[in-house]
């Protein structure tokens, strides 16, 4: 989506607020011992009370209101029976939609402490890709230089990036132009930023894989070797004063 009016542009910034409130307070209320349709309930009653719909049900009749991945999932993740464990990576997506207009946003974290100092090495990884990739946020910038931003910070880290999960557009819709935001640079990709346009951004940085597959179900991508998977995703847009972040809450 490209935004072409002040009515439009307020309308996202309300659906972003909404969809980085109900991420961030899901973060907080989320603990070892707890299952993970626990933390998906509480998302659904957040979305309702801030008057915003659940884009992965609405959209693709998705069996949660949020995505809540664990460990070895990587996205999509079902919420239900699984119990979070101290020092599981958990990862949740928050997606909504609100009077025709989408956000999209998620992070992963270490619950608890871990014993295992790979775990949060991949999460601060991930974390430095997303930064870097939004150096790269301005109008006239190849779309592929944020790929290549991700890929370089990983590679500089020891790690590797998931090829077959990408950024996206997203506005009007949840899925929307441009199509693939890939993690990895396309030489052959010679697609613009433009003023106005409305992205996810969402680096998938891996201890190992740069691949993952179908899991256990009809949604959730894994890795198959326990490769230990993050992600981070901001809904963005494009402005000549650099990167807006609609969904970044401030502490």
């Amino acid at each position: 989506m490209i935004i072409k009016t002040e009515e439009e542009m307020q309308n996202l910034e309300e659906i972003g607020r909404i969809c980085g409130t109900v991420l961030k307070q899901l973060v907080d209320y989320t603990a070892p011992g707890m299952t993970t349709k626990e933390i998906d309930d509480k998302g659904g009653e957040l979305l309702k009370e801030m008057g915003a719909e659940s884009a992965p049900i609405s959209e693709y009749d998705f069996p949660g209101y949020t995505c809540i991945s664990i460990n070895e999932e990587v996205a999509h993740g079902i919420p239900g029976k699984r119990i979070i464990n101290e020092g599981d990576i958990v990862n949740i997506d928050v997606s909504a939609k609100k009077n025709g207009y989408f956000a999209d946003t998620g992070i992963s974290f270490v619950a608890g402490e871990s014993d295992d100092p790979l775990k949060q090495k991949v999460v601060d990884v991930c974390e430095m890709a997303f930064e870097e990739a939004l150096k790269k946020i301005k109008p006239g910038t190849k779309v592929s230089q944020i790929g290549r931003a991700v890929h370089k910070v990983a590679r500089q880290n020891g790690m590797s990036v998931i090829k077959n999960l990408t950024g996206h557009g997203v506005g009007r819709s949840l899925h929307d132009a441009p199509k693939h935001i890939m993690n990895y640079y396309e030489p052959g990709n010679s697609e613009l930023l433009t003023e106005g346009m409305v992205i996810a951004v969402e680096p998938f940085i891996s201890s190992k894989a740069s691949f993952v597959s179908e899991g256990k179900d009809d949604w959730a991508f894994e890795t198959k070797d326990g490769s230990y998977v993050a992600q981070k995703e901001h809904t963005i847009v494009v402005t000549k004063e650099g990167p807006k972040l609609l969904t970044l809450i401030e502490e």
